[in-house]
Formats: C-alpha cells, sequence, structure tokens
C-alpha cells in the first residue's frame, strides 16, 4: 500500500489525479503571488539507458498480461501530453499500432521489438500493493449501516488566481469559500465524521464498519455488499485538499510496528487488528490522516485507474506521472518475486510521489487483499520506451 514503512502497506491509490472544477465562491480581487517552482520530472532528474530488453527474460505469463493492459493504455497514450518529459504522443504510434494485432502469444517479443529501456535516477524502486475492497454496505441507512459514504460535495473546489498560493505543479489548492468569500481548507476527517457533511443529501451508501470504509478509501475504489447480496461499485470522485499520513508510518513512530510483544505487524491487517483491540486510540490515529475521499457511484467490470482505463491484477502500477509516462510499460526486479516483471503504469497514488515509488494492483478477493495488504518489496526498475526516444532525448 501507499506509504510503507518496514511492511506498512497502506497509502494506497487513495489520490488518483482527478480535476476538481474551479467554481464556487464571489469574485474576489487577485493578489500578486510567487511564481511557482518548477517541479522535478523523470526529464530534469536524469535518465540512462538500461539494459537491452532481449536480456530481461520477460515471462510469458506477465508479458501477455502487460501486452493486453498496454493495448488498453494506446488509445490514452497516443493523446495525452507526458508529465514526465520522456515522451511525446507521437512515440507511442507505432507500438500501439503493432501491438493492436500483436499475438499474445509472443508478447514477450513484442516488448523486445519495440522498446528500449531506460532507468529514472539510481533504478532504486519500492513497491506496495493495493486491491479492491468488498465491505458491507447498503444504499439507504438502516440499523448497523452509519458510515456514510460521500458524493463530491459542491463546495469543493479550486481556489480562483489569486485567492490562494499555488502548489508545486502550479494548481490552484482545493478547499471552500466560507460565508464571507474567503477561501479557506475544505473540511478534514474529523470535521466531516463529526457531521460537517450531514444532511445535504450527498450520501451516495452506507458502510457498516468505520475501520473497513477507511481502507476503502485508501484504496480509492471498492464495493459495497448488501445483505441481500446486492453490490454497488464506488470509485474515486475527489479527495478534500489534504495531504494522505499514512498510519502505519504513525504507529511505528509510537513504536507500536513489529513482533515484539505488545507490536503490531506493519500490514493492513496487523493495522486493523489494532484499531479493532483499541477502539479509541484507533479512531484517534485514523484522524491522523486528514485526508477523505469522496466516491462516484461506477459501473463496469474493474475499477478505473487515472489514465481512465480499467485496472488489471497482477498487471497494473500506480506510478507518480512526473517519473514515469502513464501507459508506459515498466520492468520491475524485486526482493519479492510475485511482483517482478512486466506491468503498466496505469494509475496514480496520492502517496506514490518521486522516481521509482510503486503501487501494485491485485484486484478484488480474499488473495488480493492478503498479497496487497502485506506487500512491500525494494529492488530496480526500469521504464520501457518506444525505441529511439532516449537517442531524441540525448541519452
Amino acid at each position: 500500500m501507499r506509504g510503507a514503512v518496514l511492511l506498512l502497506a497502506l497509502a494506497l491509490l487513495s489520490a488518483c489525479g482527478r480535476v476538481i472544477p474551479q467554481t464556487g465562491g464571489p469574485a474576489a480581487t487577485p493578489r500578486p503571488l510567487p511564481p511557482a517552482r518548477p517541479q522535478l520530472t523523470a526529464a530534469l532528474l536524469g535518465v540512462t539507458p538500461g539494459p537491452s530488453t532481449p536480456g530481461l527474460g520477460f515471462s510469458d505469463q506477465s508479458a501477455r498480461a502487460a501486452l493486453a493492459s498496454f493495448v488498453a493504455s494506446c488509445p490514452r497514450l497516443v493523446r495525452r501530453t507526458d508529465a514526465s518529459g520522456l515522451t511525446q504522443p507521437s512515440d507511442w504510434a507505432a507500438p500501439c499500432a503493432a501491438a493492436a494485432t500483436w499475438s499474445p502469444a509472443n508478447a514477450a517479443s513484442f516488448f523486445t521489438t519495440w522498446f528500449e529501456t531506460a532507468q529514472v535516477g539510481d533504478g532504486s524502486s519500492y513497491v506496495t500493493g493495493y486491491f479492491e475492497p468488498e465491505i458491507a454496505g447498503v444504499r439507504q441507512r438502516q440499523p448497523g449501516y452509519d458510515v456514510p459514504v460521500y458524493a463530491v460535495p459542491p463546495d469543493l473546489v479550486r481556489a480562483r488566481p489569486g485567492d490562494a498560493a499555488p502548489m508545486p505543479d502550479g494548481r490552484t489548492p482545493l478547499g471552500r469559500y466560507d460565508e464571507t468569500g474567503r477561501f479557506v481548507p475544505y473540511w478534514d476527517r474529523a470535521a466531516i465524521e463529526d457531521g460537517a457533511l450531514a444532511g445535504k443529501g450527498l450520501e451516495i451508501a452506507w458502510a457498516a464498519d468505520p475501520a473497513e470504509f477507511f481502507f476503502l478509501q485508501v484504496q480509492g475504489s471498492g464495493r459495497l455488499r448488501a445483505p441481500d447480496g446486492s453490490v454497488i461499485r464506488i470509485g474515486y470522485g475527489a479527495v478534500n485538499g489534504y495531504d494522505y499520513t499514512g498510519i502505519g508510518s504513525v504507529m511505528a513512530a509510537q513504536g507500536l510496528i513489529g513482533n515484539g510483544p505488545g507490536e503490531y505487524p506493519g500490514s493492513m491487517q496487523g493495522i486493523l487488528r489494532y484499531i479493532r483491540e483499541h477502539p479509541a486510540e484507533g479512531r484517534a490515529l485514523m484522524r491522523r490522516n486528514r485526508s477523505y475521499v469522496f466516491f462516484r457511484e461506477v459501473t463496469g467490470d474493474g475499477p478505473v485507474g487515472a489514465l481512465g482505463v480499467p485496472v488489471t491484477g497482477g498487471a497494473t502500477l500506480a506510478a507518480d506521472p512526473l517519473f514515469v509516462p502513464l501507459g508506459a510499460p515498466v520492468f520491475l526486479a524485486t526482493d519479492r518475486p510475485e511482483v517482478g516483471g512486466l506491468w503498466v503504469a496505469q494509475d496514480t497514488g496520492g502517496a506514490i510521489k518521486g522516481a521509482n515509488r510503486f503501487d501494485s494492483f491485485w484486484g478484488a478477493g480474499p488473495e488480493a487483499r492478503r498479497i496487497a495488504g502485506g506487500m512491500s518489496a525494494r529492488g530496480r526498475a526500469l521504464i520501457l520506451l518506444p525505441r529511439g526516444t532516449l537517442a531524441r532525448l540525448g541519452r
């Protein structure tokens, strides 16, 4: 999960890079603000050529899954601007055209034929895991289902230019305009849980367990299953504008993580156990993460990532788009064999920041929950770029 320390696999795909409309609030006189600092990207950090693709020994299984995910990504790849500075939409045209008719039986040869490898920075990678959770929930409130699942509030907006200092990426921050017309931070987790949004008609469903819902928010999407077996699938809508705080890291700082007496494993399962065994402390711990995710009801066979295409268990990575072109294949070699091989960067996450920081998606169900909840892998990462890209970059 996103933002793990030791095995703290808790900082998941809670904050994907969606855009909130810049509306709301009375007009205000713009104030001059200092210019935003340039963002560090893969192109600015530096890339070096990696080993040749034939020498990497792509497995048939990971290559087939990656090829299918790459094909799904191509309609976006050939149109979107690459924030990493490494590629241009035209770079992907030929590989995408070839992928559309390439036989899955020879998937590994597709990647060796069309791609070269690049190492971003020193290439040292850290990989956590996320999954699509299923928790108890219903559409209409009833006894035992008291945790509101909120849609995106209409007063959650980005500040108009001049009303707040820009963030490092140049965008204005998220917040709201109060009754005086002043731009202020949005309600944080504690305020929302205490009823700041109650009675506004924003509830799209009700969950049974606040701790399970907290972790569904960390994942960024999931399923709500009612007693009658019906399922509501919810997906990421927006975040309230606060930075994500991994509560596993907070527990580690408090000396609660470990394998000794009175300590808890630094996995999602271990942290859930702490919250259940210490309800008051657990509630306060969850509130240390002021970030709060709002949802929308979605249809289809699976969750959709930040690239706008469905994510695939065992094939999709969440990555920082400043360091990896979204839609690009990524090769991982780590100390956890199950996460090694070819993946495709199709998603982002609030805690997935920086070069070679990834979150691996494992799908839904108990096995996905087990793997993702304990995933903490270190190793090396290579980005696969269309052949000729490095020469154009002067590498």
